[in-house]
């Protein structure tokens, strides 16, 4: 592909690409220049309690803030007047070919704050050739996403005993999904201050404050609640479990958190011996974690502080990434956590990753405009990176590197 075709304004993006949206929906998109656009729009169309579920973190939200200032503690260091004509975002990870190196991370709820949410989601990254992360607090039954993309990878957590951890791997090997991703960061409940300060819980609790909300976002009640409920019932958690957990509306049901606090690597063992498909591990920091994880088995880590959202003060992924990938260096690293940019996801490779994730953007995307809203996101991504690949100076991914196109802030060129 030239660089031409791959790079375009984009109202052009939106004309070529994009056949199905409404008028109404091409004209928001064109103002999107960037996935921090879209969460302007997404904090327009949603109700409080809803928007501070996807943006807000644990405690005093140091770790999210880090999470994205990380990525200024680098910059580019470009090379001038080499053909950059041919450069390519192609990526190759587990055997198959993506677009891009860059996927849609698990995203919890996502049917609450978009239409038929998690198959949005899955149909968008189809699309686009990019891998989708289904999570196991989603509200759509894993096997209706599996249909809308039989690519998608399917994200657990750990339930709190043996039986039920083999009765949901039947389930998800039965669903048929190729690559388990193993969440391992949520042995006690975050505390999110947060989403109690928003008026959020999980089940919701049916309000004054939450009904005046929704009368505020009629665009939300209608488009997304209440048609979620007339064609679908209340939705309910479907995949933390073989079985159906609790609904997302009730004024007396609580929701199982159960404490994981007991669980350790023994588990993990279990699993990967029960699990035939690709195996990774997401959530960690440390490289002796990082190690263990190998040994026993895992195909792949996912690097990763769950966003911020679990211990405020954790390291940002992108200081622990090059840690963890000199501690491993026969399996691919990815990682998460404050990719917003193009540059973050370069700067992500030249530090040894091997893939990337981002969860928010494309929540606010999928309740913004479905999914031309998350084609629309990932373009952006994918246009960034070709057009800062050209400006620093490579052709291939696999051209980046620490010290050539990107250095520590600290040793810059003076």
């Amino acid at each position: 592909m030239s660089s031409n075709e791959s790079i375009k304004t984009n109202k052009t993006t939106i004309n070529t690409v994009y056949s199905g949206p409404s008028k109404r929906t091409t004209r928001l998109l064109s103002r999107v220049l960037s996935l921090d656009d879209f969460e302007i729009e997404a904090k327009k169309l949603l109700p409080r309690p809803i928007f501070g579920y996807i943006s807000g973190a644990a405690e005093n939200n140091v770790s999210r803030k880090r999470n994205r200032e990380s990525f200024d503690d680098y910059e580019f260091l470009p090379r001038v007047l080499n053909d950059v004509s041919k450069r390519t975002t192609t990526t190759e990870l587990f055997g198959k070919t993506y677009a891009a190196p860059f996927g849609i991370a698990p995203i919890g709820l996502s049917a609450l704050y978009a239409y038929r949410g998690d198959i949005v989601l899955a149909k968008g990254a189809a699309q686009e050739n990019v891998p989708m992360i289904l999570s196991g607090t989603s509200l759509i039954r894993l096997e209706e996403v599996i249909k809308a993309n039989p690519d998608a990878w399917f994200q657990a957590y750990l339930p709190g005993d043996d039986a039920n951890i083999d009765a949901l791997l039947q389930r998800v090997e039965k669903a048929n999904f190729k690559t388990l991703v193993l969440t391992v960061d949520t042995c006690v409940p975050a505390n999110r201050e947060n989403n109690v300060r928003a008026g959020f819980s999980t089940p919701l609790k049916p309000s004054f404050r939450l009904l005046l909300d929704g009368i505020l976002h009629p665009r939300w009640s209608i488009g997304t609640f209440l048609k979620t409920i007339t064609f679908h019932g209340i939705p309910h958690f479907e995949n933390s479990y073989a079985h159906r957990g609790a609904p997302i509306l009730s004024p007396t049901v609580e929701r199982d958190f159960s404490f994981r606090d007991h669980l350790n690597w023994s588990h993990v063992e279990r699993i990967r011996k029960l699990w035939k498909g690709t195996f990774v591990i997401k959530g960690i920091l440390n490289p002796e974690d990082a190690r263990k994880a190998v040994e026993i088995g895992a195909d792949g880590i996912i690097v990763s502080n769950h966003g911020g959202r679990q211990l405020d003060g954790a390291i940002a992924p992108l200081h622990a990434l090059p840690a963890i990938v000199q501690a491993c260096p026969n399996i691919p690293v990815m990682m998460d956590s404050g990719i917003r940019r193009g540059g973050d996801v370069i700067k992500a490779l030249a530090l040894g990753a091997s893939f990337v994730f981002a969860g928010r953007p494309f929540a606010y995307a999928s309740s913004v405009a479905g999914e031309a809203g998350v084609q629309h996101a990932l373009g952006i991504l994918k246009s960034e990176m070709m057009r800062n690949m050209a400006l620093v100076g490579v052709n291939d991914v696999r051209d980046i590197n620490i010290n050539e196109q990107v250095i520590p802030y600290s040793k810059r060129v003076r």
